[in-house]
């Protein structure tokens, strides 16, 4: 008898509403490597008796052994969701139970929630709000902040080690993954790998490797009590969850933007670099999200190879097919521009800045940098928190365009676009961010946004949650000051609604 046979008697258990105290009926999902079954307000997940290259769950205490790992590692993010490994034992009947007699198998507990909490399911339901983005981007870099560090030096070898067993699956469904695209993204993956490998190498060393979730994308994560939950961590390889913070991310990163959350793909990057204060190491988003990418093509195209279901088998073959080719366009990066957007408060300099940054630059888009973000950062509060006005002194402020300077400087440098708002009312602050475009060697764009002082006022008045703190008063100021010069900035008219801002502002851009 093989050990999934042997397996069948508890599935049969755990299927049984009567093993659960009569708490309801009893569904069941089915993967490769589990079996979970939902009732009541509980969920069990049992390990399939089975091995693969990269797991071995064919014994009880192998079995025993993940699912304790599965419940430590996932009370990292959702505590409140993993409640327990239990053992199922044989009584002296010879029936079936939980937590009697000698164990012969053991499955986890966990708290069940509805499919619809699910943020995939939210996304496809237009849910995906920027502030639920932005709060599962604070989630995401308090996690990383927190997860263990495992110091390593090889960086960039255990990069390569990805990409080349990306390749080996690929070669494994040449009827579906065209050996010559295979070829081509291997080839060019290596190349980026090879010249970031310095990068890759210090960031190893440096803390960035750690033991991070493995499996991040919106099918595992969840809403509990209406917050993003990160949930199903990838359990039975420690060495391939631990990794670098950002290619964790990326999966998350490239998993929106594949589904057309262009937007919430560049909010969720950009939160998430505001908050973890990620600067140089953007420039491996690039081969990250490639490979992210890459992962999800081969794993559909083995999945279509399993399937009985003709109509199914084609639909994975398709998807594997359209990763192939995201893997390819997101190793092409264009060459970077700067731009600028400025105006007094209340013109929608940041609500612009948020469209155009997806639209600008390689995905997801140009890293958007905010004097208001940035002031409470360097303040070591939160964006959406108030501070008092000794915030705003002009020494203050000038620091803060610094350090601005310094962030558009590096991210230039890393090959990534920028799109900057602030209010850059002094002529001496936009011309220095002209002058780091010269230097940089990139295009520069500058935006000027302008509408009537009333209407300024009216929306300043009307901001809840943002992270500026300006009011009516601080309009008044800024509207007595003469900005200075602005013949070499795009004048954009900000009172109309905010698609005809937008309209014009991309006009500029593509002049």
């Amino acid at each position: 008898m093989t050990a999934q046979q042997d397996q069948q008697e508890v599935i049969d258990f755990l299927s049984r509403p009567e093993s659960h105290g009569g708490a309801g009926p009893v569904e069941r999902v089915e993967t490769h490597i589990a079996v979970i079954f939902l009732v009541g307000d509980r969920a069990f997940k049992l390990k399939r008796a089975v091995r693969y290259s990269y797991l071995d769950f064919s014994t009880p205490a192998q079995r025993r052994a993940v699912c304790e790992e599965e419940l430590r590692l996932n009370r990292r993010t959702a505590p409140e969701l993993y409640i327990a490994v239990r053992s199922i034992g044989r009584r002296q009947d010879g029936s079936l139970g939980f937590d009697v007699g000698d164990p012969i198998d053991w499955v986890v507990e966990m708290r069940r929630f509805d499919d619809g909490a699910l943020l995939e399911a939210v996304a496809e339901r237009g849910d995906l709000d920027p502030g639920l983005v932005r709060r599962l981007a604070d989630g995401i870099a308090k996690f990383h902040e927190s997860a263990e560090i495992i110091r390593v030096q090889d960086g960039a070898e255990r990069i390569r080690s990805i990409v080349t067993g990306n390749r080996e699956s690929m070669a494994a469904q040449p009827d579906v993954l065209a050996a010559e695209k295979c070829d081509a993204l291997y080839r060019r993956s290596l190349e980026q790998v090879d010249r970031l490998a310095p990068l890759l190498d210090s960031r190893a060393r440096n803390g960035f490797v750690r033991h991070c979730h493995g499996d991040l994308h919106l099918a595992n994560i969840c809403l509990w009590r209406g917050e993003p939950t990160l949930f199903d961590c990838l359990e039975f390889n420690s060495d391939l969850a631990t990794t670098d913070v950002l290619y964790d991310a990326a999966f998350l990163v490239m998993d929106m933007w594949e589904r057309g959350l262009r937007r919430q793909a560049s909010l969720l990057f950009n939160r998430y670099c505001d908050m973890s204060g990620e600067s140089e190491g953007v420039a491996t988003l690039p081969p990250f999200l490639s490979m992210r990418a890459a992962i999800r093509a081969h794993v559909n195209a083995s999945a279509a190879a399993q399937m009985d279901d003709a109509e199914k088998a084609r639909g994975k073959r398709t998807q594997a097919g359209e990763y192939l080719a995201a893997a390819l366009t997101f190793l092409d990066q264009p060459l970077p521009r700067l731009v600028v957007v400025g105006g007094f408060s209340g013109t929608g300099k940041s609500s612009l800045a948020g469209k155009l940054a997806p639209e600008i630059g390689g995905a997801p888009g140009a890293r958007w940098l905010r004097t208001d973000v940035l002031r409470k950062r360097m303040a070591g509060v939160s964006p959406e928190e108030s501070l008092s006005p000794d915030a705003y002194t002009q020494e203050r402020s000038d620091k803060v365009y610094m350090r601005l300077m310094d962030e558009a400087r590096a991210m230039l440098s890393a090959g990534r676009s920028v799109v900057v708002d602030g209010v850059f009312a002094r002529y001496a602050e936009r011309s220095r961010m002209e002058e780091l475009a010269r230097q940089a060697g990139v295009p520069f764009t500058g935006l000027w946004l302008e509408a009537p002082p009333e209407v300024l006022k009216q929306r300043v008045s009307g901001r809840v949650g943002d992270a500026s703190d300006a009011d009516a008063a601080v309009v008044d100021l800024q509207i007595a000051r003469d900005p200075g010069d602005l013949s070499d900035w795009r004048r954009v008219d900000a009172a109309p609604a905010p698609d005809a801002v937008l309209a014009a502002a991309r006009n500029h851009l593509r002049d």
